[in-house]
């Protein structure tokens, strides 16, 4: 087993996974700390180490709002469950797992983004133990990035210093790790030309925003957006902040530095960490992605309808009941005016289809509800063949059971607990088809790490159902609910109006 493995700063050394044939390694640093005069600054590379680094504990997480306090916060119970874990602006070290016996197998590898908002989140939450998929032959790297006002502030003076790289710190450390993997991957067993980038929620966005990067040449061979694709569905309705101008952004940290009673790019570098967290959660800002000019360069939905981005196999999905889109309106009357504005001629076929009619305006906006997620999906899904992309995707949908006294559905992020096949860490009490819905899903996942295509054999050697490319002449998603299937329905008729409502609306 690799033990012991030299990369370009040092020796590290692992410890057996709960299973032996895998090696964990955990907080290697892949650049130098963030502080100081680094904070605020694009990554820099990591100082060499003498002797051997023991990399047996987690890294401390980024700076973010306490975790685990608000008992009232499904994820306090799900899984940010420890309001003492360390926490420190010292945090751009990643987690490796491999189950390679020798530097020489190149294995594919697996490069995990965390969601959380961009404000909050960590490698080290109990579900992204990466030692299932490692045991089904791939390498699994999970990383840490700066987040909130650490990782995404922007203002004139930083611009300034450097308008290379003047924003998008956090965004900037993925990319930052997953050229450090690049380098490093083999001596892991890993092979450098074959990384699949993945994550959910905002990692998810993450990883559509390193797709469309200019920077990203090369950058990986395929991606999985997990929740993470995201199109307005009607007016004043829409998905995570992501797209800011550069300016409107500096402006924003003008306000926030007079907020923290600073002048300077200088004075704000020197103040504490702790008080930067608590000033920030003070000031209720937004910190996210902004188009710079530089790591991005437009919005990244858009970018991708464009083919602006790596031409790579891409799986992405949703579960059944998150993000639902409904119209912004108060009365029949201002849903009939947005109607007009929004569909045109089109406009009494939308209200026949809400059946306008009958009910109130509530259950009518009900009936006009649909998930955002699979409206953008379908979308990228009709360009990727019109423009000829014709890139390899494959779409999913998560409509498991999901057992506890909370009753809470699929909501967002539970499908997590099933393909990293981390069911035993939880609380909830999962049996026997939630374990082999959980083996399944992680050998689809594996199966596509390795290949670009989910299908083959699960773990037990059976071969799983046949999970098809997604066209809009086939546009089908593989279900998981008790066991996956793949489901050949066609969309509703509202989903498949609003999706040509779309392209009428952009030609």
């Amino acid at each position: 087993m690799l033990r012991e493995v030299r990369v370009e700063n040092g020796v590290v050394r692992g410890l057996p996974a709960a299973d032996p044939r895998i090696t964990s390694f955990k907080g290697i640093p892949f650049a130098a700390p963030p502080v100081g005069e680094n904070r605020w600054r694009a990554p820099q590379p990591a100082k060499d180490w003498d002797g051997v680094l023991d990399a047996y504990t987690w890294a401390p997480i980024a700076m973010q709002a306490r975790p685990g306090v608000n008992k009232d916060d499904i994820y306090a119970r799900e899984w940010h469950v420890d309001p003492d874990i360390p926490m420190s602006e010292d945090c751009l070290y990643l987690n490796v797992w491999t189950p390679a016996k020798s530097p020489d197998e190149k294995l594919p590898v697996f490069v995990w983004y965390f969601g959380g908002g961009l404000q909050v989140g960590y490698p080290s939450e109990m579900e992204f133990d990466g030692e299932r998929i490692a045991r089904r032959g791939v390498v699994v790297v999970t990383i840490n990035y700066r987040l909130n006002v650490f990782g995404f502030l922007c203002h004139p003076e930083i611009t300034e210093e450097a308008p290379h790289a003047p924003a998008n710190f956090g965004n900037l450390d993925q990319q930052f790790a997953t050229r450090w993997v690049q380098r490093n991957i083999a001596a892991f067993g890993g092979d450098p030309g074959n990384i699949t980038i993945g994550g959910q929620s905002a990692g998810g966005g993450s990883v559509l925003s390193q797709l469309t990067s200019p920077q990203n040449e090369g950058l990986c061979q395929k991606a999985i957006i997990q929740s993470g694709m995201f199109a307005p569905v009607y007016p004043h309705v829409r998905g995570p902040r992501r797209g800011q101008p550069l300016a409107a952004a500096e402006q924003e940290g003008v306000k926030f530095f007079e907020f923290l009673g600073v002048s300077s790019l200088a004075e704000a570098r020197k103040l504490d960490a702790e008080y930067i967290m608590a000033k920030a959660l003070e000031h209720r800002g937004f910190w996210g992605t902004v188009i710079d000019n530089q790591f991005c360069v437009g919005n990244s939905f858009k970018l991708f309808l464009e083919n602006k981005r790596l031409n790579v196999p891409v799986m992405l999905g949703h579960t059944s009941s998150e993000f639902f889109a409904r119209p912004m309106v108060e009365s029949k009357e201002q849903l009939q005016e947005m109607t007009v504005e929004m569909f045109g001629d089109d406009a009494d076929r939308f209200l026949e289809l809400v059946q306008f009619d009958t009910g109130t305006i509530d259950e009518i906006k009900g009936r006009a509800a649909v998930n955002g997620i699979e409206y953008a999906i379908r979308v990228a899904g009709r360009v990727n063949a019109d423009t000829g992309a014709n890139t390899p995707l494959y779409y999913y949908n998560f409509d498991a059971e999901i057992p506890g006294w909370d009753n809470p559905g699929t909501f967002h992020s539970v499908d997590l607990w099933f393909f990293f096949e981390t069911l035993a860490k939880c609380w909830r009490p999962f049996v026997g088809k939630h374990y082999d819905l959980a083996r399944q899903m992680c050998s689809y996942w594996a199966n596509f790490i390795k290949s670009g295509d989910p299908n083959g054999k699960d773990s037990t050697g059976a071969e799983m159902p046949h999970w098809a490319r997604y066209t809009p002449e086939e546009p089908y998603a593989m279900v998981f609910r008790d066991q996956p299937e793949f489901v050949k329905e066609k969309p509703g008729e509202l989903m498949e109006f609003l999706v040509e409502q779309y392209f009428k609306r952009t030609k």
